[in-house]
């Protein structure tokens, strides 16, 4: 009789901490719901006096993401774990100084040209074009003062769907060493479904290279620790191999038996430390996938933190995706909150046309013509399990 108390009496423990727990998911998520809104404030100011402002979307579940229109910078993004718990899963600053110093791209739009660019060089029309070289003696994310370094114009988008901005920011002629004026536009979109899409588009008066992307570091930690034990899944079968400069050599090269194969889920940190060649020349993960399918919008990635039990899925128009593990992040950097960005705090996955496609003509074209518009769409999609 005494046994079948004690059964019965943790049981009942059992499912009143059960249930409490559930509770608490519940309120968590319902104190989070608010109306769909978009805030607009004062960020800061860059040194010429030019005022810097801050969007606040929020959708109907909670989730909220914060933009700058310095880089169309996104600084924060809240979502909930399994419990309905909101955290803040993007990497950043909590001021304007902070973005003002050598920082790597945090939340930022990449352009004109995401990613690099042999020697900065490149041949359009029968002219050779220098661009400017920031990375050694190649060019990344679209130079000196790329997009991620102009104030974009913005406006609100509200709709039955969810809340978002259109960036909007023209390139002369000449910038940073490209051919054109371009027109560009993107919108972000945060949806009452929980997903957050970026849509690009660019019109060129005189021909131009142009691969725009978003380079936000994720940590579905709310960066308490290292991203190592998330779980990442890439839909592709084939990289696009790279020299010790990180530029590609030109060669696919197939993911099986090598630290590459994410085809089946797997922690980012299980083969990090891989003695490949190519995990070598990128110091990590530093590599562009070529994702598989043919569908013009398709899956390309997702990741998975089992202790929060955060999930992302992206899906994109693009041809590949860059995914970089966070190499060169050292403890230098102090972020939002004072949290100190340790080795490896942070992931990026850029979906983009692959590296050097300027001068690979087996690559998929980066080219723009006048009369065309380019467009492009990378949507994120966020969940729990």
């Amino acid at each position: 009789m005494t046994m079948i108390r004690v059964l019965y009496t943790i049981l009942l423990i059992t499912t009143l901490s059960c249930k409490n727990e559930k509770n608490v998911a519940l309120k968590n998520i319902e104190d989070k719901q608010k109306e769909v809104s978009v805030i607009e404030e004062s960020f800061g100011y860059l040194p010429d006096s030019t005022e810097i402002k801050q969007f606040t979307l929020t959708n109907e579940q909670g989730i909220e993401m914060k933009a700058i229109t310095y880089g169309g910078i996104i600084t924060s993004l809240k979502t909930p774990d399994r419990t309905g718990k909101f955290d803040d899963v993007v990497l950043g600053y909590d001021n304007m100084e902070g973005y003002l110093k050598k920082t790597p791209y945090f939340g930022a739009i990449i352009g004109r040209y995401g990613n690099r660019i042999a020697n900065g060089k490149f041949e359009l029309e029968g002219k050779t074009y220098q661009l400017a070289t920031n990375n050694g003696k190649n060019h990344l994310h679209g130079g000196i003062k790329g997009f991620d370094k102009v104030v974009w114009d913005v406006t609100e988008i509200k709709d039955e769907n969810g809340v978002g901005l259109k960036l909007n920011y023209v390139s002369p002629d000449g910038e940073e060493g490209y051919p054109g004026n371009l027109i560009a536009q993107v919108e972000y979109f945060l949806g009452n479904d929980n997903t957050l899409s970026f849509n690009y588009t660019a019109k060129t008066d005189r021909p131009t290279i142009v691969n725009l992307t978003q380079h936000s570091y994720f940590n579905f930690t709310g960066a308490q620790r290292d991203v190592l034990s998330h779980l990442l899944k890439i839909n592709a079968s084939n990289i696009t191999a790279i020299d010790n400069g990180l530029i590609p050599t030109g060669e696919f090269l197939s993911v099986t038996g090598t630290p590459f194969d994410f085809r089946n889920a797997k922690e980012i940190g299980q083969d990090i430390e891989s003695d490949d060649e190519q995990m070598k020349f990128g110091l990590g993960f530093d590599h562009n996938w070529i994702i598989d399918g043919d569908k013009a919008f398709k899956f390309a990635a997702s990741v998975y933190e089992p202790k929060s039990g955060r999930y992302m899925e992206i899906l994109t128009t693009e041809p590949g995706i860059q995914f970089y593990s966070g190499n060169f992040l050292d403890g230098s950097i102090i972020g939002k909150n004072n949290i100190v960005y340790n080795h490896r705090y942070g992931f990026c996955l850029e979906t983009q046309h692959f590296p050097d496609s300027p001068n690979k003509s087996h690559f998929p074209s980066s080219t723009l013509d006048v009369g065309e518009t380019y467009h492009s769409k990378t949507t994120l999609k966020f969940s729990t399990k």
